[in-house]
């Protein structure tokens, strides 16, 4: 996750910003860099690698002004180099930014017919010159940025200064976290309040669609609508710790709100916005696909979750014979590996016990072993042939929830990965697929403002001894999963099951008293859902009925309740019908008056057998 410092202050910014950019290198970072307004004009420092790269530049070409942004960047578009590193500038604005713009293609093209000239790889870059495209039409600073960030689609969080603008910074939100810092006749920007700890402990966070205007030590913020909007004031911890709950009641709530930019970063990684494609950079995973008899993916808890989505995607879209299997099973039942199999095991710690004894016991039967892991010096990691990382950051809260859509990041562009390499997938449908994926971040931040209405049902679901999910295909999962977070933070029985089980047993638990979570995006399996879906009601189940637009349209006036998911590829639908899940449950538990973040009797990570 990319890092943004910016300061407004009354002594040399850089410095201080480069302080600051060192408390943010928890999120990962490939270059850095500082800009900074002298004598009205704006200089810039950047570098490649580590921080002590942009020191030493700073040694030797100091950077004085006030007024300054900073970044520690985890590439997106373009190579990790120091032309590629933020802040990137005109003569008229400087810009840091975490996220993808998604629409830079067309906007780049724009831009490109109206003279503007483009010096790096990055997305990034087109932010800028769409600002200065407006600021030369003569609209003022903080006018062309709030135009500006309006034509930007994705998810993204900005910081900017302007020529011969001292004490002036704006910043803009749109699915990655940016928060405000109130001083004493100076204000800041951050990522998160552990970077603005060193210089206050009065933090406001932007909104959705918030733009903030710093002028000095006044701050005016605009919402998505264009109006004045007082956010609350918050008195931050002193040490601010390692990571903070942002604003959030909980550590689960700021990370479900996280997703959009994990998944982001993650992918990232993985694919190549301007192809769309695929393009990993870990070696030996295309070859290791092409040549597999089968995989075998294992995992516990969530993870194995992650695991029967991928099952699927595997053999959807590489035609690659699949199987998934629990650690703890695996590990004992003495399975049969074939030749040239592929192992692939998932742990969110890369420490998980009954896991990593699974592995050990593949690879000593000759599988290639792959694993996907959020903390890439763990025990897994170590003894795997290839690590394929996650970048999910730090997950505190004990029920998993970013973790997971970041571990089906990486499943699906493997899986397209797969396809490429065993011929079952052209460029043209590899395409398709990765443009869907790159949209998810974009989407989750939309799916996000339906929160209010999913706390509103918490507080019914909370009056429930036992719920039942139900999804077909690869939604199945998602109701395990669904199930599970409510089980583990509500303490409400809950089960998931394949909808069309209900008629092999299940359905004889159906009462008025049982509310029924039914998965149900608009897809092939669709009408059968709903024949299940029906058998529910007839026996007076209270059904809350997931869907999008034209699943709701045909069949949600059945159902008790409806919450409504935009529109996404089948395939990658996963990927977003985690999110109602995950909130239904948070907010549940939070009806009930459960400790959220450490429910009882769970650990973060099972390091025991």
């Amino acid at each position: 996750m990319c890092g943004i410092v910016g300061i407004a202050g009354k002594q040399d910014a850089a410095p201080v910003i480069l302080e600051a950019l060192k408390r943010l290198e928890y999120r990962g970072y490939d270059s850095s860099g500082i800009a900074t307004l002298v004598g009205g004009h704006i200089e810039r420092r950047r570098a490649a690698g580590k921080l002590s790269q942009l020191g030493e530049a700073l040694r030797k070409h100091p950077l004085t002004g006030h007024t300054g942004i900073g970044h520690t960047r985890w590439a997106t578009h373009g190579a990790p180099t120091e032309a590629n590193a933020h802040p990137h500038a005109s003569a008229r604005v400087a810009l840091v930014h975490n996220g993808i713009i998604e629409n830079f293609r067309e906007l780049r093209d724009g831009l490109l017919a109206k003279g503007h000239k483009f010096q790096s790889e990055t997305d990034t870059e087109v932010a800028v010159h769409l600002v200065t495209d407006y600021l030369d039409q003569g609209l003022d600073p903080a006018q062309a940025a709030i135009i500006a960030v309006r034509r930007l689609t994705g998810a993204y969080a900005l910081a900017m200064i302007f020529k011969d603008e001292e004490s002036m910074v704006v910043g803009a939100r749109k699915g990655s976290p940016l928060a405000v810092g109130y001083g004493d006749g100076e204000a800041y920007l951050g990522s998160d309040a552990f970077a603005l700890a060193p210089f206050t402990n009065r933090i406001s966070y932007l909104e959705e669609g918030d733009v903030a205007v710093i002028r000095g030590g006044e701050v005016e913020i605009f919402d998505s609508e264009g109006r004045l909007a007082n956010r609350e004031v918050k008195i931050a911890s002193a040490s601010a710790g390692l990571v903070d709950k942002g604003g959030y009641r909980h550590f689960m709530a700021k990370e479900i709100h996280e997703q959009p930019e994990v998944i982001a970063h993650t992918l990232a990684h993985y694919l190549d916005p301007a192809g769309p494609c695929v393009s990993l950079r870990e070696a030996g995973v295309v070859e290791a696909f092409a040549n597999a008899s089968r995989l075998t993916i294992s995992a516990c808890g969530t993870s194995l979750y992650a695991a029967l989505i991928g099952k699927y995607w595997f053999e959807i879209i590489a035609r690659l014979s699949s199987e998934a299997d629990m650690a703890s099973e695996l590990r004992y039942r003495d399975p049969v590996y074939p030749d040239k199999g592929v192992a692939l095991f998932i742990s969110q710690s890369g420490e998980t016990a009954d896991t990593l004894a699974a592995l050990r016991h593949a690879k000593a039967q000759g599988q290639k072993i792959l694993v996907i892991v959020n903390v890439p010096e763990s025990s897994i990691a170590r003894e795997a042939d290839i690590v394929l990382p996650t970048f999910a950051g730090p997950e505190i809260g004990v029920a998993s929830t970013k973790a997971f859509t970041c571990q089906l990041s990486v499943m699906a562009a493997l899986a397209i990965a797969a396809g490429r390499a065993r011929g079952t997938l052209n460029a043209e449908q590899e395409a398709k697929i990765c443009a869907a994926l790159l949209e998810t971040p974009r989407l989750i931040v939309e799916f996000l403002k339906q929160e209010p209405k999913i706390e509103t049902l918490g507080l019914e679901i909370a009056r429930a001894t036992d719920v039942l999910y139900l999804g077909r295909g690869v939604n199945f999962p998602i109701a395990l999963e669904g199930a599970l977070k409510l089980k583990e933070i509500s303490y409400i029985h809950a089960e998931g099951y394949a909808a069309g089980e209900m008629k092999h047993g299940p359905i004889a638990l159906i009462d008025e008293n049982v509310p029924v979570i039914v998965i149900a995006p608009y897809d092939a399996l669709f009408a059968k859902t709903i024949s299940n879906m029906q058998e529910v009601m007839a026996r007076g189940g209270k059904v809350v009925m997931i869907s999008d637009a034209r699943g709701l349209k045909e069949a949600g006036s059945q159902a008790w309740q409806t919450i409504e998911v935009p529109d996404v590829d089948p395939l990658l639908a996963p990927l977003l019908y985690a999110l109602p899940v995950q909130l239904l449950a948070y907010h549940t538990a939070v009806a009930k008056g459960t400790d959220v973040d450490q429910p009882r009797n769970l650990a973060k990570s099972v390091t025991v057998e």
